[in-house]
């Protein structure tokens, strides 16, 4: 796990280990104690990609927003992609 997480770092977010086998991002929405929050958690051979908009309870699933898989160097890459490339507006 921590070599997805140390291969998805992005000055942009706050990445760390959730729940167990879940690897979660946060970042700041402008609302406080609001993220934005991605996380990736295992299923099946890979990982899948949820998005949680500001005020989503993350104990539930979010917005499937891709897969990961691959070894952990290129699931964390991929991630990272994620997290830049995902487009955040409240408007949803």
């Amino acid at each position: 796990m921590q070599r997805i997480i140390d291969a998805a770092r992005s000055p942009d977010w706050s990445i760390g280990e959730g729940r167990a086998g879940q690897v979660m991002a946060t970042r700041d929405s402008g609302s406080i104690g609001m993220p934005w929050v991605i996380t990736a958690e295992r299923s099946g051979r890979g990982m899948k990609v949820s998005l949680y908009r500001p005020g989503d309870d993350v104990r539930v699933e979010g917005d499937v927003i891709g897969e990961l898989t691959g070894n952990p160097r290129d699931m964390g890459r991929q991630f990272r992609s994620y997290l830049e490339d995902t487009p955040l507006d409240v408007g949803g």
